[in-house]
């Protein structure tokens, strides 16, 4: 099985740019307003051998009409979906009201969720994300999806270690390796 993850937040704080790092791709379009994206979009991901698959959404504001009720809709959808959650915040931007409300929808969907401060470039991240600690979500994981800082840590300290758990690495036993290693060269002096 082949682990989903999904990133869920606020519309333009950097889900997509994540998303595109992580899928090593261009598949999300990226821009700097918000709505960009609408649909749910799907990618695969992989790190040090280990692959799984990254949906990226539009975002979610509370105050959603008309084409946003369904970008939240999506949105919804994909943490149902997920394995485990990324949810996004613009640690520019500070706690804004509907973070609160999608931490409270997740909490309740008691699914693994890290809260990840995005554009964290340029500033002090520990005083930036100091206001998230209130969502009740635990460690808060600053990153700069843009430039690429935070993400390693994010995922050596994050994401592989919840991949492995939900499928773990296949054993290798290595005394059946050494023997077909055997058999691989006896038979090569057999054919010369």
């Amino acid at each position: 099985m082949v682990p989903v993850v999904a990133l869920v937040g606020r519309p333009n704080v950097g889900k997509s740019t994540l998303f595109n790092r992580l899928t090593r791709t261009r598949d999300a379009l990226v821009a700097d307003f918000p709505g960009l994206t609408r649909d749910r979009k799907y990618g695969r991901a992989e790190v040090e051998g280990r692959e799984f698959i990254c949906i990226d959404t539009g975002g979610i504001d509370g105050t959603e009409d008309g084409v946003e009720t369904r970008m939240a809709e999506q949105s919804l959808l994909a943490i149902e979906e997920a394995d485990v959650v990324l949810f996004m915040v613009d640690a520019r931007a500070g706690l804004m009201p509907a973070d609160s409300a999608i931490a409270k929808h997740l909490r309740s969907r008691e699914k693994p969720t890290f809260l990840v401060a995005n554009k964290t470039d340029g500033i002090d991240a520990d005083q930036a994300v100091a206001d998230f600690w209130s969502l009740g979500l635990g460690e808060i994981y600053p990153i700069a999806a843009s430039h690429g800082r935070g993400v390693t840590s994010l995922l050596e300290t994050v994401l592989l270690p919840w991949v492995d758990e939900v499928n773990p690495p296949e054993e290798v036993d290595e005394d059946a390796e050494y023997w077909a290693a055997v058999r691989r060269r006896r038979r090569g002096r057999r054919r010369a």
